[in-house]
């Protein structure tokens, strides 16, 4: 029996790069769903011409988006099985989304993470933030939940009953770390496949600026620190 996958790309100004990503992703996905994050560009008509569902969200924030892709879904008659998260800024191989998948349809695991492993990543393509805070946050999870993380990468795939479990509440930046931490709470399976990375296209708005490394950093290490004491 096929599996029914959903896609949702959060996607603020991403007009040079959205295009690219919808159109890389296997056929093995019933709908992609863009959630323009309050865009200013033309983000919304070139995702919707490149065949996405555009959904429209105007608060700012990663989470934000998320939960907006969630609740259209949530909406829909026929539900998908498996949700996929992943940028839409092409730093991704959209591509690899079959690795992804593969391990919840072949094996029954609950949630994979694409990983971005260094022998995989483009030089550039991650900045030092980026690389010391998904070390520290992924050091402090083994520690206080022993966790076997190694990155918080948004490319990632979860089955659509344990993602509803999971309750998710993040609007901004904390969004991937809560996802994992409430995983571990609730001792779902989970694994992690090595995927490539590369620079993406244009400016992130959270890592390419200081105010949003400090930001996420700070969001990031409030939720560890919250469910360590729960």
């Amino acid at each position: 029996m096929s599996q029914i996958i959903n896609v949702i790309i959060p996607a603020f100004n991403e007009e040079d790069s959205i295009a690219h990503v919808i159109h890389e992703i296997p056929d093995i996905v019933s709908e992609v769903i863009v959630v323009s994050n309050n865009s200013t560009d033309n983000t919304d008509c070139v995702a919707q011409n490149a065949g996405a569902t555009v959904l429209r969200e105007e608060r700012k924030g990663y989470g934000y988006a998320c939960l907006k892709g969630m609740e259209y879904i949530a909406s829909k008659d026929i539900k998908p099985d498996i949700v996929v998260f992943l940028d839409g800024d092409y730093s991704d191989y959209p591509s690899e989304l079959t690795y992804i998948v593969s391990p919840i349809i072949d094996k029954d695991i609950d949630f994979v993470i694409g990983s971005r492993v260094k022998r995989l990543r483009e030089p550039g393509s991650m900045t030092f933030p980026q690389i010391f805070g998904n070390w520290l946050a992924t050091t402090l999870m083994k520690v206080f939940f022993r966790a076997n993380y190694t990155d918080l990468g948004p490319f990632r795939a979860i089955k659509y009953n344990k993602l509803l479990a999971l309750k998710m509440v993040d609007k901004t930046y904390g969004w991937t770390v809560e996802m994992q931490l409430k995983v571990l709470k609730k001792r779902y399976s989970y694994i992690e496949v090595p995927v490539q990375y590369k620079k993406r296209i244009g400016v992130s708005k959270v890592s390419g600026t200081i105010k949003g490394a400090i930001f996420a950093g700070v969001k990031i290490l409030s939720w560890i620190f919250k469910y360590s004491f729960r």
